[in-house]
């Protein structure tokens, strides 16, 4: 394994992003984290957006200076895309795609597009990746307190030979040099960032929070402290892991629980887990998941529409609801307010 080489602010030029003008197509959570990061970095930004539209507003009323996503391309010297992964091959050859010219740089947050060339780049433009390693309200949130998140670069296309000096500004802007840059590629950052949602961060913890929780309710126990043993308490733990990893939250929860842990963990996740888990990853790998993804996503999004809905009325939602409404906590300062970010 190759030594893990960091990126600071100290290690990058980040003056260099200051003399670009930067395009940000989309004002959802990346874009609103990362665009008003840049804008308060000092960089020259537009966004691209449907005039009018909901986002337009939203960045309006920020003070952010927007365009047509066609006037905003043709404006910049770097195009950000910030929509979602299933829009962004439509948007792309429609109206990004007639305004490119020559040395631009065309960016992205995931590779998930052109890693499986759903976007396939002129020769003659730059592809780079900036990818915080956070959802883009909490990119914004530690960038207001002085901090960041971490980020990813990547350099698919080099056409202009300073692509990968691009990308690093960019990124310092965004706060990730406060904290540290890794450099990567867009394949390895697309099936590891898909692998990590699908079996772990949102599929895996999904599933065992909502099985866990069945079980309990099912064995008799109130859901509402089924709730708070499965769901509430796993911020607590995945707290102390970030912060000092798995050794640091054995030494701070009880011995009877660290036991536990070693004896019981494992017959919950076993080896047939991680063979299911291989079977995932090869999907991913292969391109089939992706197809299913942009095939559901682009003949209407039924099956998705249903799987959201089901998973909204679950009994762990409506107890969830009713006792953070309850309680006082989680209920000032959150991170995100639907109808301004």
């Amino acid at each position: 394994m190759d030594k893990l080489k960091i990126f600071m602010d100290k290690d990058i030029d980040t003056d260099l992003i200051k003399s670009k003008k930067i395009a940000v197509i989309g004002f959802g959570s990346q874009g609103y984290g990362q665009g008003l990061n840049l804008v308060d970095s000092g960089c020259d930004v537009v966004f691209g957006l449907r005039q009018g539209g909901v986002s337009d507003t939203k960045a309006k009323d920020y003070g952010l200076k927007t365009m047509s996503i066609e006037d905003a391309v043709r404006y910049a010297d770097i195009v950000q895309i910030l929509i979602p992964d299933e829009v962004q091959a439509k948007v792309y050859k429609e109206q990004i795609e007639p305004n490119l010219r020559a040395g631009q740089y065309l960016m992205f947050s995931h590779g998930f597009n052109i890693h499986y060339s759903y976007i396939k780049a002129p020769d003659n433009v730059n592809v780079i990746m900036v990818a915080p390693k956070a959802p883009g309200h909490t990119v914004r949130s530690e960038y207001l307190k002085g901090q960041g998140v971490p980020s990813l670069i990547a350099v698919e296309h080099d056409v202009n030979g300073d692509s990968r000096a691009v990308a690093l500004s960019y990124a310092a802007a965004i706060g990730s040099g406060r904290t540290g840059i890794i450099e990567t590629s867009f394949r390895e950052e697309t099936e590891t960032d898909l692998f990590g949602e699908q079996t772990v961060l949102c599929g895996g913890v999904d599933y065992l929070i909502k099985t866990a929780f069945e079980t309990l309710v099912e064995g008799g126990y109130s859901p509402y402290m089924a709730y708070f043993e499965v769901c509430h308490e796993l911020k607590l733990i995945v707290d102390l892991i970030y912060e000092g990893g798995i050794e640091d939250m054995h030494y701070s929860v009880s011995n009877n629980a660290e036991y536990g842990d070693y004896t019981r963990g494992c017959k919950v996740i076993d080896s047939s887990v991680k063979d299911r888990m291989k079977e995932v990853l090869n999907q991913i790998q292969n391109g089939s998941y992706a197809k299913e993804f942009m095939d559901e996503m682009t003949s209407g999004g039924k099956k998705f529409s249903k799987l959201r809905e089901q998973s909204g009325e679950h009994l762990i939602e409506k107890t969830g609801s009713e006792i953070r409404s309850s309680f006082k906590w989680g209920n000032k300062d959150k991170l995100i307010d639907k109808t301004r970010n």
